[in-house]
């Protein structure tokens, strides 16, 4: 049946009112079925569309499915719950999670409408895409097709275990939230022309853990010709893989992680893969989740496969703030922190701490500083180089420092911006009932929302009434900052991530690799 968007009228032909006030509601028919949402300030908005069968059952830690063809109209018009997780989403949690929400602009589905696709962070342990500050009708008012997805998080998304890898035909196990996202973004390629997206013109973008994955996918030959852009806020995927992980160095190898499966199985008291696919999700034990290099989702060291070119070349825009690390770093005493640096660093604690030099008044912003360098700033800067040398596409790079001026008095003085408080910005959504939402930060919040939608149009955030943002080079390797307003400038701390940089060489050697065993 050809994609129509019905009128309130059309509702009404059809005896869809009681004579009280009709909502404006719109059907549409993707390859699944037919699909009922609701209009909302001139959009039209569908949430809870089901891109995947529940992962539920015997299909718990396997690849996501097709889902099945469905009879009639499906009411999409809340939020499905989110992922199971220790917290609670604003929409609940369930194991059964796999949905996504489109928030459409266009008045035809002949419109081929440019697309934006969120993937929510959370340390691949939380998040939901019913978060309010996920709410994507400011970024699609700006003409751009806004879809969220769901992926499963936790050890439901990132268990590995010997059984499950002898389950697989790749031999391989982990990485289910990773195939979730690839999943809904070939729900997207296939469905999205019926909501007036363009099919062939898909950005994808996330934060934090989501913008880890946005690294993943560029680097996932399973996600080729998915997307034509990407953006990553506080994410990049560039460390060795270790045993004993830290913030920038997060990644296992299969094998690790099917041990530490074992340890988890025995954890729950149980034998088997069949009998822990029968415990209730909330009864299963606590467990980490993160992504593992398993050869197939994740074939290598990320580094090393752009340093030989192997990823999916497309424009990256990316960046990081300026205070990451006051979100995982509370160390205040010297000696905490020396300690902390030698574990983690070895040979190289003497060039860090003189990188990062340790003061009795200087250890927090210290420690905020490494902290901020290690997990997001030496990654995104890697990035950004890596791609400047080997691809063929643009790269656009950021340094997102807008915050309010602490008094000397607080507790917060010196501080910059935090871990996490871009994504409001960037979505337009920030509290202007707040009394301290300035006016410099709804300019910003417009600024961030123009290019972000300018970058998913035409793969260069650049257009009308902007500040030029140039494109990032090894030769030239200017950035764009934010604070108070866009201006050029050159990579932050740069001598610091240059040591760092030559921890992460070292590291790559068989000396650090032995070393970090």
């Amino acid at each position: 049946m050809k994609n129509i968007f019905f009128s309130a009228l059309a509702l009404l032909l059809l005896g869809f009112t009681d004579g009280a006030k009709v909502p404006l509601t719109t059907q549409i028919e993707v390859k699944q079925g037919k699909l009922s949402g609701i209009e909302e300030d001139g959009l039209l908005v569908f949430k809870g569309i089901p891109f995947a069968k529940p992962p539920v059952g015997d299909l718990r830690w396997h690849a996501p499915q097709p889902v099945k063809k469905w009879d009639g109209v499906l009411q999409t018009n809340k939020f499905a719950p989110g992922p199971f997780q220790g917290g609670n989403p604003p929409s609940g949690k369930s194991e059964d999670c796999l949905y996504l929400n489109v928030w459409t602009p266009a008045k035809s589905a002949k419109e081929k409408v440019p697309v934006l696709v969120w993937i929510y962070g959370g340390g691949f342990g939380a998040g939901a895409t019913s978060e309010t500050t996920y709410n994507g009708k400011n970024l699609a008012k700006k003409g751009v097709v806004l879809v969220s997805i769901a992926y499963r998080v936790g050890p439901l998304g990132f268990l590995a275990h010997p059984e499950l890898s002898a389950e697989n035909p790749k031999k391989v196990s982990g990485n289910y939230g990773l195939l979730d996202m690839i999943a809904g973004l070939q729900w997207v390629k296939e469905n999205i022309a019926a909501f007036g997206g363009d099919p062939n013109k898909v950005t994808i973008f996330g934060e934090s853990a989501g913008g880890i994955a946005v690294s993943m996918l560029c680097a996932s030959p399973l996600a080729k010709g998915l997307f034509n852009g990407a953006i990553s806020q506080s994410g990049g995927s560039f460390g060795p893989t270790r045993a004993t992980t830290y913030p920038g160095e997060n990644l296992k190898t299969l094998k690790i992680a099917e041990n530490e499966g074992l340890d988890y199985m025995k954890n729950a008291g149980v034998a088997s893969i069949e009998k822990l696919r029968s415990i209730e999700p909330d009864k299963l034990p606590a467990g980490r989740g993160w992504p593992i290099i398993d050869r197939w989702v994740i074939p290598d060291d990320q580094y090393k496969l752009y340093e030989s070119g192997k990823y999916n070349d497309t424009p990256i825009l990316i960046g990081y703030n300026s205070d990451e690390g006051a979100s995982f770093t509370r160390t205040k005493d010297p000696k905490e922190f020396i300690s902390s640096v030698e574990t983690r660093y070895g040979k190289f604690a003497e060039s860090i701490l003189k990188a990062y030099p340790v003061g009795e008044n200087s250890v927090p912003k210290t420690a905020r500083d490494l902290s901020r360098d290690a997990a997001f700033g030496w990654q995104t800067w890697s990035w950004a180089r890596l791609q400047a040398k080997t691809g063929k596409s643009k790269v656009f790079f950021y340094y997102f420092d807008q915050h309010p001026d602490h008094p000397k008095d607080s507790q917060y003085y010196g501080f910059g911006s935090y871990h996490g408080q871009d994504v409001a910005y960037v979505f337009e959504n920030l509290d202007k009932s707040n009394p301290q939402t300035s006016k410099s930060d709804l300019e910003i919040s417009n600024l961030m929302g123009t290019y972000w939608t300018n970058f998913a149009k035409y793969g260069d955030p650049n257009g009308k009434d902007v500040p030029n943002w140039p494109a990032f080079s090894n030769s030239d390797p200017k950035l764009l900052y934010f604070n108070n307003s866009a201006y050029t400038g050159p990579v932050p701390s740069l001598k610091s991530l240059e040591v760092l940089d030559s921890y992460f060489s070292w590291r790559r050697t068989p000396e650090g690799e032995a070393w970090a065993k």
